[in-house]
């Protein structure tokens, strides 16, 4: 090193407070210096030219500053203020043209406007138009004018004479004098109603997109003059032209102002169809809802707006009112009314009569008693969210809160209408005869529940059932109707032992039969044999609805949510306007959230798929392909977000973990992170750290490679690449690490003290190498072999020395894995290869080669560990390649290799990644092929 860059090397910036030495502007020294600020000084003084005019060495400087830092503020130039000379004439000539063209035009436009007949068509008489060409034309000819007459002007009057005037005879004789032809005149009191659509057709987007920003701005004025109409017309007028997100927005606030609920409800709508989750939309639908009386859907629109936005106060307030509104709302609705449960199989009029959308769910309660009703059927109609599932009666039902036994319970009296209704025939087909109650009976045979002097049809025909069988079913349906449960159980029970023993075969009727039965099991709180009523159902009539449903309900009463969700999604295949089953689905969905975490949909049962035959309904008009994509980014975007936050939250939990010392714990957040982004540098090199502490160097030294992979010049990853190499005793590569951080950043005190104690321990390693006791040199026997032919100077059998290779391959010295390695090279021998290298330790043998590495002895290593090694221990060839590359010369001789040696590399790397093992993964073999090809 010369003199003069050893002084370049100690002086520093921070010897020199204030004037720049001359020394310093010089070419060798800016190149060396890396201080930004000390940088800027030199150019300083160059530019200002007190030290000489240095054109060339300012161009250097300035160049050598915008490599360390583009964005130095001495690297700013003054741009001079254009003048007249500054430009060309070219330049000027074409200013010039421009000008008179304009000039030209501009006298042509008013030209025009001159000569257009502006008053055409006007019987108005008009003053002509000062500086005007234009003469109006009279409807009339204009009479001779006349000179006043002074003489006759009247005299003012005196102020006594005021206090007589009459001002209302006066108006009278002027309203005299108004000739009744005359048109009316418009007044300005009201205005002339506003345009609601404007036709864009002929516009460009830009245009319309300008224009549809003016009209909704012509609207925000009018909202805030606090004139909604005026600004829904405005808003209207905006929509017309072009539709956007803010224009339905604000015309529904200005509707929510004049109390429009239909009107604001569907532009809210709109609004969440082109953009999903728009808190604006939602909090607008939640106060419609509210002023609607669905306070139910009000609160979930709010809970979606404060998941989003928790600080949101408009919408905790809205929520808070909501949830006190609906907290009242059912004792008004159910003042004065009587609650009916009507769960009876109408099972013959099953084909002939839908679903009614009035109908209950099983186990709902209604306000008003409908004329019949279906156990288990859904709700159609979309009425409030939550009213019907198991959280009405059902979430109750295993606590045994409200079983039944023999009609005792007053919750499932029927009220009178309803039984008037049942007496005359009105809810059941057939003949109306007349059965007597037995009263004697203590309320038990085969009329229990039913009044004295009812008519019901008891033989009314079911199916293909016998009429025994169809009369212990209708009994059966009878005393549920009354909340007998389980005497109707009885009769379901009776019904299909009779079944089974008659030998008839209706699937269908059996199906009906066992899931009347589970309603019954369903209503005592007896839910695992509702359970399996139901599967037996389903096993005769696959996909039927009310199986489905009431198994749903069942599973969910017994907190098996994941097949009570699995059952709801079957039932939406089969008929999706089953508002019960959405809001089950919902609510049991946050439960499998809280329970299972986001990987909550991984751990479901298989959800079955419900054939077209068996889907009652289904969505006629798919949503849009606006739709669908603002739907995908709005997803993407959440997705991003969330991620990005959860990315966020892991690494500062393994920071914190890494402050207490608690590796283990910052380890697998580290992991975690690299889930949601492997590409993150940083985390590689904090998971290093970890690594190291917890002395796994072989991992440490995987995460440092992966961090140099991605950023090559990462200082960090070299110098926790170096102590992960010290670990694994690999000195040398160590000490190259620890040179690269060190020509980085000469200051890491670390790096010095670490390069130093690495240093004696190769050198200790290597003279425990040399100083170990060699065996006598081997000799090598080369047998003539009779018979054998050459072609092109090869023998024809390359196993003939095999015999003569020494056997004792537990070689300890460079010496003895030398003689031994060349002699298998010269046979070709791949198997006494591979059986050296078995018996070497990988960790020497960088250090057996040494220096005498070269192209065939890689070919042959190669070779020997694909076609013998690798089948027996794939670990040890692993570890072999690992420390291979490190061997001094390697790098070299690898540029050496010829296309076939190439070849046979690639196919061991190959091999090596098909084989499954513990200690590596295909991951790692990968990383460590990029070392070799």
């Amino acid at each position: 090193m010369s003199a003069q860059t050893l002084f370049y090397n100690q002086s520093t910036p921070a010897d020199f407070s204030g004037k720049v030495p001359v020394e310093h502007l010089d070419y060798a020294y800016i190149e060396k210096c890396k201080d930004v600020k000390y940088l800027e000084k030199i150019l300083k003084v160059l530019r200002s030219g007190s030290e000489g005019a240095y054109p060339h060495l300012l161009n250097f400087c300035e160049s050598h500053l915008e490599k360390l830092d583009p964005k130095s503020r001495a690297l700013r130039k003054e741009t001079p203020v254009a003048t007249a000379a500054s430009l060309s004439r070219d330049e000027w000539s074409q200013i010039f043209d421009d000008l008179k063209i304009w000039q030209k035009e501009a006298k042509r436009t008013e030209t025009l406007l001159k000569q257009e007949p502006i008053f055409d068509g006007l019987n108005e008489t008009m003053v002509p138009v000062r500086g005007s060409n234009h003469s109006v034309p009279l409807s009339q000819p204009s009479a001779p004018k006349q000179k006043p007459n002074c003489a006759k002007r009247v005299a003012p009057r005196d102020y006594r004479e005021w206090d007589k005037f009459d001002v209302d005879k006066e108006c009278g004789n002027i309203d005299k004098n108004v000739v009744k032809n005359d048109p009316p005149a418009l007044t300005n009191n009201q205005q002339l109603p506003i345009q609601t659509k404007v036709d864009a057709s002929l516009l460009s987007e830009q245009e319309k997109l300008l224009l549809a920003n003016r009209e909704k701005e012509k609207g925000n004025e009018a909202f805030r003059a606090n004139d909604y109409l005026e600004a829904v017309a405005y808003y209207s007028r905006s929509l017309s032209i072009l539709p956007t997100i803010a224009a339905y927005n604000n015309r529904a606030q200005a509707e929510i102002n004049l109390k429009h609920w239909k009107n604001a409800m569907s532009d809210c709508q709109r609004v969440l169809e082109l953009e999903p989750g728009n808190i604006k939309a939602l909090l607008r639908r939640a106060n419609v809802y509210n002023h609607m009386g669905e306070f139910q859907l009000a609160a979930e629109d709010l809970r979606i707006v404060l998941r989003d936005e928790p600080q949101n106060a408009a919408a905790m307030q809205l929520l808070s009112e909501s949830e006190k509104m609906k907290e009242c709302q059912p004792e008004q609705k159910s003042k004065g009314k009587k609650i009916l449960i009507q769960e009876v199989e109408d099972d013959d009029n099953r084909n002939a009569h839908p679903v009614e959308p009035s109908q209950p769910v099983g186990g709902e309660e209604s306000s008003a008693a409908p004329e019949r009703g279906d156990m288990g059927n859904a709700h159609k109609k979309p009425h409030g969210r939550g009213e019907g599932g198991p959280h009405s009666e059902f979430n109750n039902s295993h606590h045994g809160h409200w079983r039944s036994r023999g009609g005792s319970s007053d919750k499932y009296k029927v009220p009178a209408d309803s039984k008037d209704k049942v007496a005359n025939g009105t809810s059941k087909r057939g003949s109306t005869a007349s059965v007597k109650a037995d009263q004697s009976s203590g309320g038990k045979g085969t009329q229990q529940g039913v009044n004295a002097g009812e008519s019901v049809n008891l033989d009314a025909p079911c199916g293909a059932l016998p009429p025994p069988l169809a009369r212990l079913k209708n009994e059966g349906n009878l005393l549920f109707k009354n909340g007998q449960f389980a005497d109707a159980l009885e009769k379901y029970s009776q019904a299909i032992q009779g079944y089974a023993d008659s030998g008839i075969d209706s699937p269908e009727d059996l199906c009906i039969l066992y899931s009347n039965r589970a309603a019954c099991y369903l209503k005592d709180g007896n839910c695992q044999d509702c359970i399996q009523d139901c599967t037996r159902a389903l096993e005769l009539q696959p996909f039927s609805l009310k199986p489905l449903l009431r198994r749903a309900m069942a599973y969910e009463s017994l907190e098996r949510y994941r097949k009570a969700y699995v059952d709801y999604k079957t039932v939406l295949q089969i008929d999706i306007s089953v508002q019960a089953a959405h809001d089950s689905v919902n609510r049991i969905t946050r439960l499998l959230i809280e329970q299972d975490g986001t990987e909550w949909r991984e751990k479901l049962p298989d959800i079955p798929l419900v054939p077209l035959s068996a889907q009652q309904h289904r969505r006629e008009e798919p949503p849009s392909e606006e739709v669908l994509q603002a739907r995908a980014e709005k997803a993407a975007r959440d997705a991003e977000r969330k991620a990005e936050v959860r990315f966020t939250a892991l690494k500062q939990e393994g920071n914190d973990f890494v402050k207490k010392g608690q590796y283990q714990e910052a380890l697998g957040k580290y992991t975690e992170c690299l889930k949601i982004k492997p590409e993150e540098c940083a985390i590689y090199t904090n998971r290093a750290l970890c690594y190291l502490k917890l002395e796994k160097f072989t991992e440490a030294k995987h995460d440092c490679n992966a961090a140099l992979k991605l950023e090559p010049a990462n200082k960090k990853a070299f110098y926790r690449r170096a102590l992960a190499n010290k670990g694994l005793k690999d000195y040398l590569a160590c000490s190259s690490d620890l040179q690269e951080v060190l020509q980085q950043d000469p200051n890491v005190q670390e790096a010095e003290r670490e390069l130093e104690e690495v240093t004696v321990l190769l050198r200790q390693s290597l003279v425990n190498a040399n100083a170990s006791p060699a065996k006598p040199r081997k000799p090598v026997p080369i047998t003539e072999v009779e018979g054998a032919q050459e072609t092109a100077g090869v023998p024809k059998s390359k196993t003939s020395c095999r015999e003569d290779i020494p056997t004792d391959l537990q070689q300890t010295d460079a010496y003895s894995f030398g003689q031994a390695l060349n002699a298998a090279r010269s046979s070709g021998n791949m198997a006494i290869c591979a059986e050296l290298l078995a018996s070497t330790t990988p960790e020497k043998l960088p250090l057996f080669l040494s220096n005498h590495l070269d192209a065939n002895t890689i070919s042959l290593i190669m070779q020997s560990m694909d076609s013998h090694l690798l089948e027996k221990n794939p670990s040890l060839v692993y570890r072999h390649l690992n420390v291979l590359h490190t061997t001094d010369r390697f790098s070299v001789v690898l540029m050496l290799l010829s296309k076939d040696e190439r070849r046979h590399m690639t196919q061991l790397f190959e091999h090596l990644a098909a084989v499954e093992s513990s200690e590596f993964t295909k991951n790692d073999v990968q990383n460590l092929a990029n070392k070799y090809i």
